[in-house]
């Protein structure tokens, strides 16, 4: 294994859903694949990307056929589920430390920070807010 990147849901997102991100987010997921680098996420990456999708879909956003599409290819993505023991102490000592209202965001830092990689995220308010070397915003 080369290495590991974590990646938030709003990074799977962007790569899964026609936008302005998804060509650089492909791009990078592609070379990631390339150089056998490892994506990890905390199990929360899961639901939170199933419930978008979900809701995207029963508001009309995208079709019935295309979520089961964008579904089926989000349930093939190589991402490894990491749960350190310390995931929830770590994610409200973070939330604390960044002044964030909630502690979703700071699990997928939780997970980088245990194990020593970057994080990549679309959320231009989470890097903003954390502005640390080893949070990537795609861009």
């Amino acid at each position: 294994m080369a290495g590991r990147v974590c990646v938030d849901a709003s990074f799977v997102l962007a790569m899964l859903l026609p936008g302005e991100d998804e060509p650089d987010v492909m791009l990078l997921w592609l070379s990631w694949l390339e150089e056998d680098v490892l994506a990890t996420a905390p199990p929360l990456l899961f639901a939170e990307v199933t419930s978008v999708l979900r809701e995207k879909v029963f508001h009309g956003q995208i079709g019935a056929a295309e979520g089961d599409r964008t579904f089926s290819a989000f349930r093939r993505l190589r991402i490894e589920s990491v749960a350190p023991l310390d995931l929830q102490d770590r994610a409200w000592e973070l939330a604390k430390r960044y002044n964030r209202p909630r502690a979703y965001d700071v699990q997928y830092l939780a997970v980088a920070e245990s194990l020593g990689c970057d994080l990549w995220t679309a959320d231009h308010r989470l890097t903003n807010a954390v502005r640390e070397t080893w949070v990537r915003l795609v861009r």
